[in-house]
């Protein structure tokens, strides 16, 4: 099981990867960015399909989709110059919270 759930986080890695290099790809205008772009998901649905193999779909998606919806705010934030504020930081702990009690549900 925690090898899925390796493959889990190399697919989130991916997938913020992907979104990150696809800011920087200017509409699909400029090259490497887009490739980076679709190389990123290219990888990150390849490992998210692994790990439905041994993870539930419904555990896998939400910490994916979670994670990755997190980690890119996150950086959207610390790097790419985007405002944060209380609201922001607020929701992001919220999309964070609700991966935990998804998986804290499905543990019965």
């Amino acid at each position: 099981m925690g090898y899925a759930y390796g493959l889990l986080a190399a697919a989130i890695a991916a997938e913020v990867a992907g979104t990150t290099a696809m800011k920087y790809s200017e509409g699909f205008t400029r090259f490497w960015p887009s490739l980076g772009t679709v190389v990123g998901y290219l990888v990150a649905f390849t490992l998210l399909a692994q790990t439905l193999k041994t993870l539930s779909v419904g555990t896998a998606y939400a910490i994916w989709a979670g994670v990755g919806t997190a980690a890119v705010a996150l950086i959207g934030i610390l790097f790419l110059g985007e405002s944060s504020g209380l609201v922001k930081i607020a929701g992001i702990a919220l999309i964070v919270a609700g991966v935990v009690v998804l998986n804290l549900g499905g543990a019965h």
